[in-house]
């Protein structure tokens, strides 16, 4: 359960948030609206670990605080020549380091941790991954001839639509979606709303 009790926040000199509490439980689904600058980003940011609160607690399950226990919609233009489907990819936290494993267990010659690093791949769905990754770059908009292309190759609006896959792609606890319709068309915003 995510809990925040008697929070304040400030930006500068803005005070965007004061004794401000909620809790939310495993399973809730819950959205914020407000004007630009009323302090919906600086939440998200709070909730992520980029911000401290200048009063109150965030309580907040420790899996949640661990690598993919939590998901966001990176608000930068992703600059990079990967193709689409890998930056997708690269947002499932657990079956990236998954896929660390093998390596590090051949390394040390452990023929038992070999075996427990493939069922680690298994158990993260890293062999229906990239076919997850490709459904999802469709029901958003992509054509089939775009899922490996460069992510620089795309438009600003098309790259957001990538950061949006890239943090569906994690199957985390915490998901915060700061603005992911912005760069939607109606398809797009139905097959979201489905998911």
């Amino acid at each position: 359960m995510l809990v925040l009790n008697d929070i304040s926040l400030r930006r500068g000199v803005k005070l965007v948030l004061e004794h401000t509490g909620v809790t939310l439980q495993p399973g809730e689904k819950i959205g914020t609206v407000g004007r630009n600058g009323a302090g919906k980003s600086s939440l998200f940011a709070l909730l992520a670990g980029k911000l401290q609160a200048d009063g109150g607690e965030v309580q907040m399950p420790p899996r949640w605080q661990q690598p993919g226990g939590m998901a966001e919609v990176a608000q930068d233009m992703p600059e990079t020549a990967e193709g689409a489907t890998d930056f997708v990819l690269a947002g499932d936290t657990p079956l990236r380091l998954a896929q660390e494993r093998p390596a590090q267990a051949e390394a040390a010659d452990d023929g038992h941790a070999i075996a427990e690093a493939h069922h680690a791949i298994q158990d993260a769905g890293g062999f229906d991954a990239r076919a997850r990754a490709q459904a999802m770059l469709m029901g958003l908009g992509f054509r089939s001839e775009q899922l490996d292309a460069p992510v620089n190759s795309f438009s600003g609006g098309w790259r957001m639509r990538l950061q949006l896959a890239r943090a569906l792609m994690c199957p985390a606890e915490l998901m915060l979606l700061d603005e992911p319709t912005n760069h939607l068309d109606l398809d797009a915003l139905v097959w979201l709303e489905a998911c």
